[in-house]
């Protein structure tokens, strides 16, 4: 008995592990949320690119919605875009949203920062003073979250639920890509994208369903009672009037005339490794650090894609593939979606590709390229051109292919997992080059030869082709 009673102990310490460990392989394996249960409605039979057609104007700046509905394939995968376009010296109130996001900046550079439930202010701002002409004091004027910088080419990871703003301090326009995974199972709502203004309130302006629904949005106060919330927040009833922003018709990027006045980063021309990779971290002296915090507080918030010392394959006369997923950006395990850029140079090519788990969302950033998905009955659903600005929803295990045009071509892609697999048809590390000859001989009735032709053709390429002379001509077509 005595035995047994040692054992118990150790037999349910076990199954407790396990059960935690199973707890958090499925938080990042299991099904997205409602997307499910929506995409057995969903028929991918025609997929289409879309460019904006909806502008919302601010006082510096704009933002651009593409028509992401619920109609078509876009509202069917569970993502929804937009494009802010923010003027010099212009600040993105701060807003969160009810699904995790991810933010790509296609131009410029400022600063930006969030507002992370339960982490300590790291950044402090002290005045000395000087009493009796004996003594120095130091008195507190300001202290906050961090404030990162970013600049062309950064990913920025927004979890669901955090508020989050943006600055530009530059002199050029900033532009911004923004993708929502509303089928995320942290949106525990409806798949309707939802942003929440703590500031301001959106211009009325508007031109299209969707941007009139996104217009008569207000911020958050606005729905109080303003008594109790001056109450609340201990201020005047004339401040919380304020706050509510009722009669605040600047919209939603607003311009700070005389700059923005908060503790943050020195610029450089050249960021250190550290600031490359969101890492700027800078404690206030009487900061007690705390092992938990460190875990939760500390995550890296933005990582570079268009820096080529990062790429993970490059091909000198094919192009070069980017990758931000959870293992080079841990906070993608929480925000469970990852981010591509792939640079072709002219008339190269992508090799026919899958992604195993996750749906695809392109962004075209330069150039011009044709794109071809084909379904899983082997029919066309888009054979086309994208130029810059252009997005293509591309469904989760439809086989894709893409070539640049002479100009060349370069996109980023947007996938609903934060580890998404690629199963190559071509190349090195490919389907065919997996698979034995005979097996391709008797499948596609090809002769031994012809089929080892067929298997190592590109064997020293891998991802990215370079074209082929005798078939340039393909790219005029």
């Amino acid at each position: 008995m005595a035995s047994i009673s040692a054992i118990l102990p150790l037999c349910l310490g076990l199954f407790l592990l396990s059960q935690v460990s199973t707890a958090q392989f499925s938080f990042g394996e299991s099904s997205r949320g409602f997307r499910g249960e929506q995409a057995r409605q969903c028929r991918f039979e025609h997929l289409a690119a879309l460019e904006a057609t909806e502008q919302q104007r601010s006082e510096a700046g704009f933002t651009e919605y593409y028509n992401t509905d619920a109609r078509n394939e876009f509202g069917c995968a569970g993502v929804n875009v937009r494009r802010w376009v923010v003027e010099s010296k212009g600040l993105v109130l701060p807003t969160y949203a009810g699904a995790h996001k991810l933010v790509y900046i296609v131009q410029g550079r400022g600063v930006f920062g969030m507002a992370l439930p339960g982490c300590p202010e790291t950044f402090q701002s002290v005045r000395s003073t000087f009493e009796q002409q004996v003594r120095s004091t130091q008195k507190l004027t300001d202290e906050h979250q961090q404030i990162q910088q970013f600049q062309q080419g950064d990913v920025i990871a927004v979890p669901a639920g955090v508020p989050f703003w943006l600055y530009n301090n530059g002199d050029s326009t900033v532009i911004a890509f923004s993708i929502i995974d509303t089928g995320n199972n942290a949106n525990q709502l409806d798949p309707r994208p939802r942003e929440f203004f703590l500031a301001g309130r959106k211009a009325q302006q508007h031109y299209s369903y969707q941007a009139e629904q996104q217009s008569s949005n207000q911020n958050v106060f606005a729905g109080f009672n303003p008594e109790v919330l001056a109450e609340a927040l201990g201020v005047s009833r004339q401040t919380a009037s304020r706050l509510q922003g009722l009669n605040d018709q600047r919209g939603a990027i607003i311009r700070v005339e005389h700059g923005l006045q908060a503790l943050q980063p020195s610029f450089q021309t050249e960021p250190t490794r550290e600031e490359e990779q969101g890492q700027v971290y800078v404690p206030s002296q009487e900061q007690q650090q705390n092992g938990l915090d460190e875990i939760s507080c500390s995550f890296k918030l933005r990582k570079n894609i268009n820096n080529p010392q990062s790429t993970d394959i490059f091909n000198p006369r094919g192009g070069r593939i980017t990758r931000a997923n959870s293992q080079n950006f841990p906070i993608l395990n929480i925000i469970q979606m990852s981010a591509t850029r792939t640079v072709l140079q002219n008339n190269a090519l992508l090799t026919p590709h899958w992604t195993v788990n996750a749906h695809t969302v392109m962004y075209v950033t330069a150039g011009q390229g044709r794109i071809q998905v084909v379904d899983h009955r082997g029919r066309s659903v888009f054979d086309g051109e994208l130029h810059q600005d252009q997005i293509l929803l591309i469904p989760q295990n439809f086989a894709v292919l893409v070539k640049a045009r002479r100009e060349g071509f370069a996109w980023v892609s947007f996938k609903t997992n934060h580890n998404a697999i690629d199963s190559q048809i071509a190349g090195k590390a490919s389907i065919l080059r997996a698979l034995p000859v005979d097996v391709v001989a008797n499948a596609y009735r090809l002769s031994r030869e012809e089929s080892r032709s067929l298997k190592f053709n590109r064997a020293d390429e891998m991802a990215v082709f370079a074209p082929r002379q005798e078939q340039q001509s393909y790219a005029d077509q």
